[in-house]
């Protein structure tokens, strides 16, 4: 369909988007991919594009001719090494995934992450993002640990494959509806966090904390077999993903762990 203003595309003409989500894509495995990505991410206002150690070189030319104008979204792609960088400053994050999961994690649906991370953005906490993984294997238990929380598109279960720009573009639309009614009170569970005068914590805060508790636990010895140490590490980074925790609980619980390290160490003087 056509539709496309090319005068008008301009990231500093669109303010009115600067509360959208990020996309990650992770080890995206061909660039025409990541160009379809860009075109519905445009579609729908979106305009902040994160790549996880895409498998082709990036940038790449065969990028640009499948986002069908939206190379200004490929221009100012970011690049990074790992999930963990990519999200570090992000306060919310969804990871899209249609596969059961050994794990315990709020399920949202297009329509109710859309709400959710309206709701958030308008009541100042931060800035949201949401995963994608490979097109052939999807995100892994460690990527999607890191996540808040999961994005699942509910589609005819016989049949609910998605190339990565369909998902992309479900997801956008979703938030560009939800953003376009401006509902700054409530979402569509009737629950209203009140963050008082703190706001979420963004992930590296979390995971500074995490290694923080990790590294007291390992002088403590509580990971008695190194082989689990990777998954018991994933069930707590999958526990306080579940909290909506804020800085300043984040704080108050790395003086927890020092308190009591402190007095472990003293109990043993």
């Amino acid at each position: 369909m056509a539709g496309t203003n090319k005068a008008s595309i301009d990231l500093s003409s669109m303010q009115e988007f600067s509360k959208a989500p990020t996309i990650i894509l992770v080890n995206s495995q061909m660039p025409e991919n990541i160009g379809t990505t860009a075109r519905a991410m445009l579609n729908c206002g979106l305009t902040d594009l994160r790549l996880v150690k895409p498998r082709e070189k990036w940038p790449n030319d065969r990028a640009i001719p499948a986002s069908s104008g939206a190379t200004i979204i490929l221009d100012n792609a970011k690049l990074y090494d790992s999930v963990q960088d990519a999200i570090a400053d992000l306060n919310f994050v969804l990871a899209t995934t249609a596969r059961q999961r050994d794990m315990i994690k709020t399920i949202y649906t297009p329509k109710s992450a859309a709400y959710h991370i309206v709701n958030l953005a308008n009541k100042g906490q931060g800035k949201s993002g949401i995963l994608f993984g490979p097109e052939r294997s999807g995100l892994t238990n460690d990527d999607v640990a890191l996540a808040d929380a999961i994005l699942n598109i509910p589609l005819n279960p016989a049949f609910s494959s998605l190339n990565l720009a369909q998902a992309v573009l479900l997801v956008g639309y979703s938030w560009l509806s939800e953003h376009n009614k401006n509902d700054k009170n409530i979402g569509d569970d009737g629950k209203i966090l009140d963050m008082g005068a703190t706001k979420l914590a963004c992930k590296q805060e979390i995971e500074n904390m995490i290694e923080h508790l990790s590294n007291e636990l390992e002088k403590g010895g509580f990971f008695t077999s190194k082989d689990r140490k990777p998954s018991t590490l994933r069930s707590i980074r999958n526990m306080f993903g579940r909290m909506e925790i804020t800085s300043q609980e984040v704080q108050t619980m790395r003086g927890i762990i020092r308190a009591l390290t402190n007095s472990t160490h003293q109990n043993k003087d």
